[in-house]
């Protein structure tokens, strides 16, 4: 027991060390600050480029005192190592989907609750406005600072056997999932069979048969080419995942107010190049895999209604505390 003692806390100095180290090297010795943000997208996602356009913008303001390298590709790590080093400071921006920073805050669960909006003008009132920057304050007491919501777009069904034009034609099929109780509990709440399995897997799990179907967006379904072995997809617009870009709390406590400030504005013109390029992405995945023979449904308003009835034992579940945000979401206008 001792020993084990022992190396985990050697493994905690080690870790601390490396961070305060990584703070001591930011500056270079012509004085200018170099800080690394973390993009697991390709080069030319709609993410990695508004991070470009965050750190030119920066760079510019700032006269070249502060440079943002981007290393896109996941270069630094998973999303779950990055947001681990983004604590410790040993990395210092980054852009990451609100569902691995719910085990953080727990009220972000709220945000990927199915059927919470009625359209993505909806969610940037509510991400744009007073709600969502409480979110993102509710980060600080983890280690993160949040900066602004970049667009994830909305997920939706797709599978090999049929189309999806009501409830009853997803009962029985067996539907990819994230390793998440939430999203499993959605999928069962529809009548389908949920099975979690890495991302990776899945295009070669539609084309033997293993699962039916998975679900994502736009771009997604269209770079991992699920649309060739799965050519039934439905705009059910079950969920819409905002992506937060964060900036770790120990970084930012080193910026005076002024550059505290530009980096702020950097975010804001980041978050707006983000959702105009996401929705011109949207626009060519979606011609792409039409072109490429997928099978497009969309539900009536009458089929859409029964599956959000169907979400009310998951809104009881994860929504518990939480009914007065829920309330004002919906409410918004």
């Amino acid at each position: 027991m001792k020993k084990v003692v022992f190396i985990a806390s050697l493994l905690f100095i080690t870790s601390a060390v490396f961070a305060i180290g990584a703070s001591d090297s930011n500056k270079t010795s012509t004085g200018t600050m170099v800080l690394r943000y973390a993009e697991n997208q390709p080069q030319d996602y709609p993410t990695t480029k508004a991070a470009y356009e965050f750190a030119r913008i920066i760079e510019e303001k700032t006269n070249g005192r502060i440079k943002v390298e981007v290393y896109y590709g996941a270069q630094l790590g998973d999303e779950k190592t990055v947001i681990e080093q983004l604590q410790f400071g040993a990395i210092d921006f980054t852009r990451v989907s609100v569902s691995p920073l719910a085990e953080f805050s727990k009220s972000l669960n709220v945000l990927q609750l199915p059927y919470l909006y009625r359209d993505a003008d909806q969610m940037w009132k509510v991400l744009d406005g007073e709600i969502g920057q409480d979110f993102l304050k509710s980060l600080e007491a983890s280690g993160f600072v949040g900066l602004s919501w970049f667009d994830a777009g909305a997920r939706n069904f797709y599978n090999s056997r049929r189309p999806i034009n009501s409830l009853a034609d997803l009962r029985g099929l067996k539907i990819r999932v994230q390793e998440s109780q939430q999203m499993m509990d959605m999928v069962q709440a529809l009548g389908a069979n949920p099975t979690p399995m890495a991302y990776g897997e899945v295009y070669s799990a539609l084309q033997t048969g293993v699962i039916d179907g998975a679900e994502n967006n736009w771009p997604s379904f269209e770079s991992t080419s699920h649309y060739e072995v799965s050519k039934y997809f439905v705009l059910d617009e079950h969920t819409r995942v905002p992506e937060p870009q964060l900036v770790s709390k120990m970084t930012w406590n080193k910026l005076s107010a002024a550059d505290q400030q530009i980096i702020r504005a950097a975010a804001a013109e980041a978050a707006k190049l983000e959702r105009k390029l996401w929705i011109e992405r949207e626009k060519e995945s979606e011609a792409k895999v039409r072109a490429g023979g997928a099978v497009i449904t969309t539900l009536s308003a009458a089929e859409k209604q029964k599956f959000q009835n169907a979400m009310a034992p998951l809104y009881k579940k994860y929504g518990a505390g939480y009914e007065d945000i829920i309330a004002k979401i919906q409410a918004t206008r």
